[in-house]
């Protein structure tokens, strides 16, 4: 895109002051009180009506024009996450151990730009609301907000998100109808058997043999209890036990996550897993405990909102560069509470291949692409346009 014809080229380098503060001091999930203060500010500068403090450190921002009781929402996430920046730039993280490491400080800013072009804007004729959400990366922030009367207060008749994408070049948007991301179940497993000598293992019963037969034959359940046609992952990512080198131990705990995008995969993994770990541990005379809750739900867009947003999205970068039919990803966003609520779409922003910007998400090394604020204040503001036309 020739940045000579964005809408908000001129607000360029003050998105990237924003964004640069927001990466140098980076706040973890429900604790982004510098954070929220700081898009208050930026937003009552240009006079809108502005509401903090929904579902803790959220910020809601109100901007209306014209007769028309239609409206849009649309969302940022603030938090980052627990990782020691690797980077060596000048605004690099102040926060020993914390970072923007997903990019949340460039969605912030990008809707912050978009949020001071529309408000010196005549353009549109209806309702606009910048949800700025916090603890995204836990899970709890959209679930707070709604739970502190989100949609009831601002009640956004379609909702919608953009996150950025490494490998993805830029200036590229990636977007779906349907499951764009699945959702996430996390599960824990206790074994419980008969310690020993490890030179006398037929004195106890080997919790470690045990939890390895579990973990091989959770993995059946995609490969022969699934329809092959279903997407669905299950993963064991930690193996703790109280044993040391030459005694077997008593008991073992298996930690995990599950993927799917469907309700009925979802309880067939849960119910699959609990025969499994029940049967095998009886079979060796140990006893087992299973627990599995749901922490995401899968971020499943609407047709309607996902046309929508590819045909605003060709509109600003060029037919060639939007890819309206991407395959759906296996990671989670607890935008998918939202949807669950609403009309909308969560689409991808291409944050390049090279340097920083190409790392991948959650690394000590990322960074996000300053190329893509004003694409994506862009993109917000011709949505906007597009939803609440004059001529609707």
């Amino acid at each position: 895109m020739n940045i000579s014809t964005s809408t908000t080229a001129y607000l360029r380098e003050f998105m990237m002051q924003w964004r640069h503060d927001f990466h140098a001091h980076p706040e973890l999930g429900s604790k982004e009180h510098r954070t929220s203060r700081a898009i208050v500010d930026l937003l009552r500068k240009v006079n809108m009506k502005v509401f903090p403090g929904i579902g803790g450190t959220g910020v809601v921002g109100v901007l209306k024009r014209g007769n028309s009781s239609r409206s849009i929402g649309l969302r940022a996430d603030m938090d980052a996450i627990e990782i020691r920046e690797a980077n060596n730039f000048d605004y690099c993280s102040r926060h020993e151990g914390k970072m923007h490491a997903c990019g949340h400080d460039g969605h912030m800013a990008m809707l912050l730009g978009a949020a001071h072009h529309l408000a010196k804007s005549d353009s549109f004729d209806g309702i606009v609301y910048f949800i700025f959400q916090p603890c995204e990366e836990a899970g709890q922030g959209a679930k707070a907000m709604m739970s502190d009367g989100l949609f009831e207060r601002f009640p956004a008749d379609n909702i919608y998100a953009i996150h950025n994408m490494p490998s993805l070049p830029v200036g590229n948007f990636a977007v779906r109808s349907g499951p764009v991301m699945a959702c996430e179940d996390h599960f824990e497993i206790l074994i419980e058997g008969k310690g020993t000598h490890a030179a006398l293992p037929h004195l106890g019963v080997d919790p470690i043999v045990v939890g390895s037969e579990i973990v091989m034959a959770l993995q059946s359940i995609v490969s022969r209890a699934l329809n092959p046609v279903e997407n669905a992952v299950v993963s064991v990512t930690e193996f703790i036990t109280d044993g040391v080198r030459n005694v077997l131990p008593t008991k073992i705990i298996l930690r995990g996550d599950t993927r799917s995008f469907d309700t009925v995969v979802q309880k067939e993994i849960e119910t699959s897993m609990a025969r499994i770990v029940h049967g095998i541990s009886s079979a060796h005379g140990a006893t087992s405990k299973f627990t599995y809750s749901h922490e995401f739900v899968a971020t499943i867009n609407t047709s309607n909102e996902a046309y929508i947003a590819a045909d605003v999205a060709r509109k600003v970068v060029g037919e060639k560069n939007v890819y309206s039919d991407c395959p759906p990803f296996m990671t989670s966003e607890d935008f998918g509470f939202m949807l669950a609520a609403k009309p909308g779409c969560f689409l991808f922003l291409g944050n390049g291949s090279e340097g920083p910007g190409g790392c991948g998400l959650h690394n000590p090394g990322y960074d996000f692409n300053d190329d893509n604020l004003t694409i994506g204040a862009d993109f917000w503001v011709h949505l906007v346009e597009a939803q609440l036309s004059k001529n609707s």
